[in-house]
């Protein structure tokens, strides 16, 4: 019972930090209107701002690929959680007092992408590697915290913009660090499975020689990629390609594809272990092609609004489901494997939105939704290759 009890205490530190992890990657862009009035900060600078994000995060996830199964889970995130609740802190604080107010911001933003990247590489491996009957399933669940996480963070936040003015904005993000400061305590003293011993981990370049393992890069590649070019472009969609109110396309867009996203994810941790991962990652992505096309050629607005928000529950699974299938496949990769995935997955998460923005410049904002389906169909493709051998063997 104690054993059970100390474990549950592990996967609540985990699920607390990937709320982190939605909290320090959504923050930010609520006040990007604030800053543009208060500092005068140009839409090269938010754009500076939304990169400094991705690319530091990337560079995280590289180093970690080298260094975090040599300092071991505990140290990882603890120093996440202190980057995540020293970032907010510096994000409420040094706009304020530096000269330059876009050099605290865009410090700010690096120091919690640090924390955030450190967050993405560390905790899947440790909610793997806890006892359990189903770990794709507590995989998803995990994963759905993020969500919550961006949900609580959009909504709570401007709530408080509301209540408290744009003027008292800097005293969130403050607030907000109370969260990763509570977090860095509880993964001090929680207890941790034994990491894969040095000699026994499958080396990377074995990895990067198996064909599943280079399978595995390209679905979480466009896993991201499915994620964020919907989830970053759905409220600019929303307002200029289908005419509707700004407050109910920021609503109806980016917020409910969190929901559904959220939803999508917890209902696959609950029930997870009854389903097939394969066939339900097929299932979804088809689920998502489906939701762009959707999106981008229904010419009713709410219907192409609805695309837009299911297309939260479509992606739901890609991530955390690309992540159990491949630990599955290779139990000792280690971190330096959820390192290279995560990789990955960050990639796609610039290259979707890019891709979604170029095509879009040129030939218009549902052009460029309709170009971003590209992603989940190549999952599709590659999906279903692994699913009907399977069928096959069942049926003889």
């Amino acid at each position: 019972m104690h054993q059970t009890t100390s474990y549950r205490a592990t996967r609540m530190a985990c699920y607390r930090g990937y709320i982190v992890q939605g909290v320090v990657n959504n923050l930010s862009p609520l006040f990007f209107v604030i800053f543009q009035r208060e500092f005068g900060v140009s839409y090269a600078m938010i754009s500076s701002l939304i990169l400094f994000n991705f690319v530091t995060q990337i560079a995280v996830d590289v180093l970690c690929v080298r260094f975090i199964d040599r300092v071991g889970y505990r140290a990882a995130t603890v120093a996440a959680h202190i980057c995540c609740a020293l970032g907010l802190v510096m994000l409420g604080l040094l706009p304020r007092v530096l000269p330059a107010p876009f050099l605290g911001l865009a410090l700010a933003t690096m120091v919690t992408a640090i924390g955030g990247g450190i967050i993405e590489v560390a905790v899947s491996p440790i909610i793997d590697s806890l006892p359990s009957d189903a770990k794709d399933a507590k995989m998803s669940l995990l994963h759905s915290f993020y969500c919550w996480g961006q949900v609580g963070v959009v909504l709570l936040t401007t709530l408080a913009v509301r209540i408290l003015g744009e003027g008292l904005w800097w005293t969130l993000p403050l607030a907000w660090a109370a969260l990763p400061f509570y977090n860095i305590f509880a993964f001090a003293r929680v207890p941790l499975t034994p990491t894969v011993p040095e000699g026994e981990k499958t080396p990377l370049g074995r990895l990067g020689r198996s064909p599943a393992f280079l399978m595995a890069m390209l679905l979480m590649l466009c896993a991201g990629a499915s994620e964020l070019a919907m989830s970053q472009w759905s409220s600019l969609f929303a307002e200029q390609a289908l005419g509707v109110d700004k407050v109910v396309g920021d609503l109806l867009g980016p917020c409910l594809f969190a929901v559904f996203m959220g939803i999508g994810r917890t209902i696959y941790g609950v029930w997870g272990d009854r389903l097939d991962l394969y066939k339900s990652l097929l299932a979804t992505a088809a689920l998502c092609v489906l939701c762009y096309l959707g999106a981008a050629l229904l010419a009713a607005p709410v219907l192409s609004l609805l695309c837009c928000a299911l297309c939260g529950f479509s992606i739901s699974l890609m991530w955390p489901g690309v992540l159990s299938s491949t630990s599955a496949r290779f139990p000792k990769g280690g971190a330096a494997m959820f390192g290279l995935l995560a990789v990955c997955g960050d990639v796609g998460c610039s290259s979707g939105p890019a891709l979604t923005g170029m095509v879009s410049e040129w030939a218009g904002l549902r052009a460029g939704m309709l170009g971003a389906g590209i992603f989940p169909l190549v999952m599709v493709l590659c999906l279903i290759p692994l699913v009907w051998p399977k069928q096959r063997a069942e049926k003889e």
